[in-house]
């Protein structure tokens, strides 16, 4: 396999998943799925958000693959404003399973009353076997200090926003996760070459892709489980989703991951600085315009 499966902290073992944001439902997202799935990809990630459980549960089925061959990850959203009991009863139906291998709260925000209450009843979750692991996403490290003080059951992973422009920003949670054995698992690794093209990254990732025989976006799945990351990534194209799994063959020296990574942090100061002279500009816009106003009324502001 080019993609290890990684060992959680519960006994269970995690692969690197396709997931199904943006998909959104229909047979197209069903098509997709079961694309994924016959490239070899052996793990669906969905959310109640994503308003597509049901499709994701319709290709598993028509797959032909055994239950254990396939492990599913879903979230609990906050949908509806229901609550996580009847959530998970829900998405297990949509999803045509008898237990989901992996659970997650999809945002701290939906920790209510309080987080220590909510992992409370995901815990109750997988003790009633309804669930294999529990985790989070987007949890930072404040959030998993409070889950910890009080948690019986450690979350076995913590999905977050991971690519090379938000590497710095993002390390000290990498480097918490590791300490207490919460598995990251890294989604929109791809984004410095399909949102944000023409950034520092590009130098550094296109001349190792070179080097290597590889694609700008195979480097970053590489540098990404370089991190110790799990991937979660999609393409509704067939050709870069074998290329995606060929990736985990790709061997990243350390030079190339600190290349990378001083790619991304100069990147992420340009965006800072973008984000404040934008800022700037628009308080100047909004500036010049109430004085103009005021001079139209006959307003003296001096």
């Amino acid at each position: 396999m080019p993609w290890d499966p990684v060992r959680l902290n519960d006994g269970h073992s995690i692969p690197d998943r396709f997931g199904t944001w943006k998909l959104g439902n229909g047979q197209s997202s069903v098509d997709q799925v079961d694309q994924a799935l016959s490239v070899g990809f052996s793990h669906i990630d969905t959310a109640q958000f994503y308003a597509n459980e049901e499709q994701a549960g319709i290709a598993i089925r028509e797959s032909g693959l055994a239950r254990s061959d396939i492990f599913v990850t879903t979230k609990y959203s906050g949908v509806g404003g229901l609550d996580i009991e009847t959530s998970v009863q829900n998405s297990l139906k949509k999803l045509g399973l008898s237990y989901i291998d992996l659970y997650l709260i999809h945002q701290p925000y939906l920790a209510l009353p309080d987080i220590p209450t909510t992992w409370k009843k995901m815990e109750a979750l997988k003790d009633q076997g309804l669930v294999k692991s529990i985790g989070v996403s987007n949890f930072e490290v404040y959030h998993l200090e409070i889950l910890l003080a009080s948690a019986k059951i450690k979350p076995a992973a913590n999905q977050i926003l991971l690519h090379p422009y938000v590497n710095a920003r993002q390390a000290p949670l990498l480097e918490y996760c590791a300490a207490h054995n919460i598995v990251v698992e890294a989604y929109s690794v791809l984004i410095p070459v399909t949102s944000q093209p023409g950034g520092p990254v590009d130098a550094p990732v296109n001349s190792i892709a070179d080097r290597l025989g590889a694609s700008a976006d195979q480097v970053l799945l590489a540098w990404a489980k370089a991190k110790g990351a799990v991937v979660v990534t999609m393409s509704t194209k067939k050709y870069r989703l074998e290329g995606y799994l060929a990736a985990g063959d790709l061997l990243l020296t350390p030079d190339d991951i600190a290349r990378i990574d001083e790619a991304g942090a100069k990147g992420l100061k340009q965006n800072h600085a973008f984000a404040f002279m934008r800022r700037l500009a628009l308080v100047a816009l909004a500036g010049g315009a109430a004085l103009g106003v005021c001079g139209y009324l006959g307003i003296d502001l001096f």
